[in-house]
């Protein structure tokens, strides 16, 4: 389902970098390209979507920005790429958002599930996107398998 596995083994090597590294090293950026798959359930089968993660110097004590790459009509997700995933705030209101215990790993599976039981039409980022959901769920559903076969195969 993910590709993203061989970097996510290498996050707890960038963990241990973090702490013996001299102040040279602390500048260093790491920025991660991959692709979330999304298998036979919802709106968005079949999609693959390409995510860009930028780990900063800062983190584990801040979250990484994530940008999608690939072109989506979705609640959370803008065409231009901004996403929005509480656990990718480094403040948010009702305790979900970053946390220092964090992980790569968790950022994956809270993308996974923006295309699944995250799904938000209520609290949305592209409002445009929700409420074509709200007056035409099967036009939206069209709109979504369009822009799949244009820019997520």
């Amino acid at each position: 389902m993910l590709t993203l596995a061989s970097k996510l083994k290498r996050d707890d090597g960038l963990k241990g970098s973090r702490t013996s590294a001299t102040a040279s090293d602390s500048t260093r950026r790491v920025s991660v390209r991959d692709r979330l798959l999304v298998k036979d359930e919802g709106y968005y089968q079949g999609g693959k979507f390409q995510f860009e993660t930028e780990v900063p110097d800062a983190y584990n004590m801040v979250p990484p920005r994530v940008k999608c790459l690939t072109r989506i009509w979705h609640p959370n997700i803008t065409e231009t790429g901004d996403i929005c995933l509480s656990l990718l705030r480094e403040h948010s209101i009702d305790g979900t958002g970053w946390a220092p215990t964090r992980t790569l790993k968790d950022v994956v599976w809270g993308l996974n599930s923006l295309f699944t039981d995250l799904l938000n039409f209520d609290d949305p980022l592209n409002i445009e996107a929700a409420e074509h959901h709200l007056r035409d769920k099967e036009d939206f559903r069209n709109k979504v398998e369009d822009y799949i076969k244009r820019y997520a195969r």
